[in-house]
């Protein structure tokens, strides 16, 4: 290894954590590959429906989609060299959905412009930014400063904290699902299993099921080479399930020679043009988005988003580090604090370039599940992520079927943490099954997070209260054993049955977790309308 391999080795500690360059490049490439599909997604969420209501934000799509590349290299670029992890970050869906309904109007009354849009997001970046450094006390153990956003970490309980990476597990796996087609919308049941029998007759669901068979190929291939071992086997699984998609129509070839693709200085012109109908690069509007009548709307909308990816980001740190092994003592991800710091630079930075807020993404999970322990595998990313900018349809002809297929077996692999769970104990089991079936059925990380929260919370407080009363009861109908009669000796005394002491009931709650379950009752029930 020359010089300059030995100096990165000892930043990135990549043989101290028992990988290698070329275990650390595949991951890089796989994380990419698994959430490429953002650089297209984005913006076409962000402005979906715009035109509806004269919105002049309709007309953002190339300058979202390079908001959205920049963004998402920034942000993964400085969760490498701060953090030192192998996670990878980008607009979230979710988020993105959010910032669309902001712009297009809640209930279709009104709605912000884009400079206020962003603002918003701006906003709850430099709260997330603030909650990150502003210190909170001291750590009892080290001594050492302890930021208001670690604290908010240490007081989910142990059990939820236990069952997110089970969680993220189904959410991947579920996203991968519908992103591959083999799961589908449907009217009653709400979800439903692709028609097979279409791929032999057209119909409605003829190009879902050449989707699912493209993903179940690269999905066998996967486990297949994962059984013997096989580096790289995701990666191979993807690529493998890309040129299967070519006979069945489902890779497009014809992005190739979409011209427009192409041109990426004439995104660039756009993107810094100053026109709020076509640029969105430092296009914020602070009044706008607190005019007279929104300002209780901002508030909450600053608060939303600042919680969806404070918890979206814990979740995922949890998460991919619990399977990455990258977990300290405490049971803390490694390098948290700066992790947790790379997100919310990013958040900023994504809200300056005119997107939606920047989050780390569970894709990350792809590349862990490759082998990626260390920050380079994240350099890896973000430098892909760049390169899209100028190549867009090199990354456009992976299809989302053949990326589904690494999604899915991630969740897999994250199910195996279900084990640290104790669901032994019904005040711990209902809520980590709440917070791991919440967040595929709502489609949220953060909702499945603060459902199982405010669940964990009502039930030991009311068995908490029960515990209390019959301790109370059973105290009083206590008898203390018989002290043997004047004259009598201990031995001549008849036998009296000691009553055994009383265990009083144990508070679970801490304050850190009742702040936490209140911001979350905040962010459910008050209304938002603009």
């Amino acid at each position: 290894m020359n010089k300059f391999g030995q100096k990165l080795d000892g930043y990135f500690k990549i043989r101290e954590r028992g990988s290698s360059f070329s275990t650390e490049v595949i991951a890089g490439i796989t994380t990419f590959l698994a959430m490429a599909y953002i650089l297209v997604v984005n913006p076409s969420t962000i402005t979906a429906g715009i035109g509806e209501v004269a919105n002049p934000a309709a007309s953002l799509w190339n300058s979202v989609y390079l908001a959205t590349a920049l963004g998402a290299f920034i942000g993964t670029l400085l969760t490498a060299l701060l953090a030192n992890v192998p996670y990878a970050q980008a607009p979230g869906m979710g988020l993105n959905t959010q910032m669309q309904l902001v712009l297009v109007g809640f209930a279709g009354v009104g709605g912000y412009v884009f400079g206020g849009a962003v603002a918003i997001v701006f906003i709850s970046g430099a709260l997330f930014l603030a909650f990150t450094l502003i210190p909170c006390g001291r750590d009892k153990e080290t001594g050492e400063l302890v930021t208001i956003r670690e604290r908010i970490f240490e007081g989910i309980p142990a059990g939820i904290r236990g069952a997110i990476p089970v969680g993220i597990g189904l959410f991947i796996a579920f996203i991968g699902l519908q992103n591959a087609g083999i799961v589908k919308a449907q009217d009653g049941i709400k979800v439903d299993l692709v028609n097979f029998t279409h791929l032999f007759v057209e119909g409605t669901d003829t190009a879902l099921a050449k989707g699912a068979v493209v993903f179940l190929f690269g999905l066998i291939v996967i486990a297949v080479l994962a059984k013997f071992r096989v580096k790289g086997s995701v990666l191979i699984g993807i690529l493998a399930a890309t040129i299967i998609g070519i006979p069945f129509g489902v890779t497009d070839v014809k992005v190739f020679t979409n011209g427009d693709d192409w041109k990426f200085w004439e995104k660039f012109a756009e993107f810094f043009s100053r026109d709020p109908e076509k640029g969105t690069f430092f296009m914020f509007d602070f009044a706008n988005a607190f005019r007279s009548e929104a300002v209780m709307s901002t508030i909450m909308l600053v608060i939303t988003f600042c919680m969806i990816d404070m918890f979206d980001t814990i979740g995922t740190l949890v998460g991919c580090a619990t399977k990455a092994n990258l977990i300290d003592e405490k049971g803390k991800p490694i390098g948290f604090k700066r992790a947790m710091f790379a997100d919310a630079i990013a958040t900023v930075a994504g809200a300056s370039l005119g997107t939606s807020t920047v989050t780390t993404f569970v894709e990350s999970g792809t590349g862990v599940a490759e082998g990626g322990k260390t920050g380079f595998a994240s350099v890896v990313t973000a430098l892909l992520f760049l390169v899209s900018i100028l190549i867009l349809p090199v990354f456009k002809f992976i299809p989302s079927a053949a990326a589904a297929c690494g999604l899915v077996y991630v969740g897999v692999l994250m199910m195996s943490t279900v084990s640290n769970v104790d669901f032994h104990d019904v005040r711990v089991a209902v809520p980590a099954f709440i917070t791991i079936a919440g967040m595929p059925f709502f489609y949220s990380i953060t909702d499945g997070i603060g459902l199982g929260l405010i669940s964990y919370v009502v039930i030991n407080i009311v068995c908490y209260v029960i515990d209390w009363i019959i301790y109370s009861v059973k105290s009083k109908k206590a008898v203390p054993a018989a002290a043997p009669a004047e004259g009598e000796t201990a031995e001549g005394a008849p036998a009296a049955v000691e009553a055994q002491p009383l265990e009083k009931p144990k508070w679970t709650i801490s304050i850190v977790t009742g702040i936490i379950v209140v911001l979350f009752l905040v962010m459910y029930l008050v209304p938002l309308a603009v």
